[in-house]
């Protein structure tokens, strides 16, 4: 998965893991993240950042502000941070849903077939 988000432009910052006694990995990226997004403030145009953790709020908001925002990515629907509702508006719906979009966002070969997830909108189904 790495290797296609690269291929296809995005910059993908990895991060040293710990495996903790109960058996769980550790790898807190929160600080990194707002760290590295203003340390490579002038590299990029818009931020996508893929988390449904209401600590982000903050940095998307100071990121909205400046007009260098593009979406937040929410993993998971049914567990993400409120927080992040109030940065959505009818006008800029920032938030979108991995649930939603799995059947867009998997990986086919299909042979010679062009074209990449950047060319593709970022909906959700509609209601109707």
């Amino acid at each position: 998965m790495y290797t296609k988000l690269q291929e296809l432009g995005f910059i993908c910052v990895f991060k040293p893991t710990l495996s903790l006694k109960d058996g769980k990995i550790k790898g807190n990226v929160d600080a990194e993240l707002v760290l590295h997004s203003i340390i490579e403030y002038d590299n990029y145009n818009e931020a996508l950042i893929v988390s449904g953790d209401g600590d982000f709020y903050c940095l998307i908001e100071y990121l909205i502000g400046k007009n260098k925002f593009k979406k937040v990515l929410v993993p998971n629907f049914y567990s993400y941070s409120s927080l992040l509702d109030r940065l959505s508006t009818p006008q800029n719906n920032i938030l979108h849903f991995v649930n939603f979009l799995r059947k867009k966002l998997e990986y086919k070969n299909r042979g010679n077939e062009k074209g990449s997830l950047r060319d593709q909108p970022l909906r959700e189904p509609s209601s109707s």
